[in-house]
C-alpha cells in the first residue's frame, strides 16, 4: 500500500510541475513567452491563456484525493486530452520528434499517476 501512494505522488507531483507550476510561473514571470507552444502551431493567443487555466484547475484537482471522483476523473480526461491534441498537432504540423515525445512522456507519467489513483482508491473501499 505504501509503495503505491509513494509512485501516485511521485507521479502526480511531477504531472503538477509540468502541467501547472510551469504554466503558471511562464505567465507570471516570463509572460512574453506565454504562447511559445502554441504560436507555431498556428493557434490565436487567447487559446494559449485557455490552455493554461484548464491546466492548472486539472493538474490541481488530481493533487487533492479527497475531491469528488467524478471531478477527477475529468481532470485526467481533460489532461489526457490536452497531451493527446499536443501530439497530434505537432505531428500535423512541425514534425520534430521532440516536440512529440515531451508529450508523450508527461502522457505516461499521467498514466500512472492514474493507475495508482485507482489502486489507492480501490484499496481504500475494501
Amino acid at each position: 500500500m505504501k509503495k503505491n501512494k509513494i509512485i501516485f505522488w511521485i507521479a502526480t507531483s511531477i504531472i503538477f510541475a509540468m502541467e501547472a507550476l510551469m504554466p503558471l510561473a511562464t505567465l507570471l514571470f516570463a509572460h512574453e513567452y506565454f504562447n511559445a507552444g502554441t504560436k507555431p502551431l498556428g493557434y490565436p493567443d487567447y487559446f494559449a491563456y485557455a490552455l493554461i487555466i484548464c491546466k492548472i484547475m486539472g493538474a490541481t484537482a488530481i493533487m487533492f484525493p479527497k475531491l469528488p471522483a467524478k471531478l477527477r476523473e475529468w481532470a485526467y480526461a481533460g489532461l489526457t486530452f490536452n497531451l493527446i491534441f499536443a501530439i497530434i498537432s505537432h505531428l500535423a504540423v512541425d514534425q520534430v520528434v521532440a516536440n512529440v515525445v515531451m508529450p508523450l512522456v508527461v502522457g505516461v507519467v499521467l498514466g500512472f499517476s492514474y493507475v495508482y489513483a485507482q489502486k489507492i482508491t480501490a484499496r481504500n473501499e475494501e
